[in-house]
């Protein structure tokens, strides 16, 4: 995203965040004892992630079919565009071996590499302690208390456990008869419904969501528009996908939640729905366009993401199995 857009982004941020504090709606403005109590203790910290258990996984395994496989995950390099100040960059170095040299009598040479970037770019997860309500985050935790610049003294991405469970593709593209679903179009409870039932699907508790729009074909094609809107989930989609139980909810975009947001909703609300109310995990960049062109609607989801102490997010590949 360029500093322009990043600008007029965040312009349109700050209003609604003013409209949002000062009409005290939505998720986000639920009185804190609504929310800020895990149903599974003041210990918890990984959330909906306690609906993952040994029958979900048995359950996904009878999906496969096929035994085909497809990474979700997309390629990452200095060009991919991310939610600004976001960057990424690898250096590749053969150290000890300046000007041709080589290790012992067998010549061995190697490379290596360095990372200088940001885990919340590209395709990721977000973690619970990732976005919060008025700096209070997951299970009432307070950032003062535990958010520090050496890494997240709790809600840490290290918590989460492996995410083995059924998979859900919804097609939003195809249910709208599109190639890429127009930014601003909110998923809620009737359309989610809506393709669920189209494509004899049912969202269950322990499932991950994917929605599929189109959006990421816009990589390298019109970053500008694909990294300052997009369609995506709205905030009673996201209560509804709660009420269901489900692990995690993603999709093919940058941010999962619909961009212009909804009339009357909070800046980023759908993130402070699933994250700091439900302690459901956001998976961004996903790419499903090789799952739409299957019509695998259901599936076996396998993640096991980098375990970095203190991190708030991560970069991923997940697989989808079916």
């Amino acid at each position: 995203m360029t500093d322009r857009n990043h600008t007029t982004v965040h312009r349109g941020l700050t209003t609604m965040v003013a409209a949002a504090m000062s009409c005290l709606i939505g998720g986000a403005a639920l009185a804190a004892d609504d929310w800020t109590k895990s149903k599974w203790g003041p210990d918890d910290q990984i959330g909906a992630a306690n609906n993952l258990n040994a029958e979900k996984v048995l359950e996904a395994s009878k999906l496969i079919t096929t035994g085909k496989t497809y990474a979700l995950g997309i390629e990452i390099n200095s060009q991919t565009p991310a939610y600004a100040p976001r960057s990424f960059k690898i250096y590749v170095v053969q150290p000890g071996q300046v000007q041709g040299g080589s290790l012992g009598s067998t010549k061995t040479t190697y490379n290596d590499d360095i990372i200088e970037g940001w885990l919340g770019i590209g395709s990721q997860i977000d973690g619970l302690g990732h976005i919060g309500i008025d700096g209070v985050y997951y299970n009432g935790n307070h950032a003062k208390d535990f958010v520090d610049m050496s890494g997240l003294k709790k809600l840490g991405i290290e918590k989460v456990p492996p995410i083995t469970t059924r998979g859900v593709m919804l097609d939003m593209a195809a249910h709208y008869g599109t190639d890429v679903v127009k930014e601003g179009t909110a998923f809620n409870k009737a359309e989610i419904e809506a393709v669920a039932q189209k494509q004899g699907v049912e969202i269950r508790k322990g499932d991950v969501v994917l929605f599929n729009t189109g959006w990421i074909s816009l990589i390298g094609k019109d970053d500008k528009r694909f990294g300052s809107v997009e369609p995506g989930l709205g905030v009673e989609g996201a209560r509804y996908l709660a009420e269901k139980g489900v692990v995690a909810v993603g999709a093919d975009s940058w941010a999962l939640e619909v961009i212009p947001f909804e009339p009357g909703t909070g800046v980023f609300e759908v993130h402070q729905v699933l994250l700091a109310q439900n302690g459901i995990y956001i998976l961004e960049n996903m790419n499903t366009a090789e799952l739409a062109e299957d019509k695998a609607y259901e599936f076996m989801f396998v993640l096991g993401q980098p375990r970095y102490t203190g991190a708030v997010q991560a970069i991923i590949n997940p697989v989808a199995i079916r």
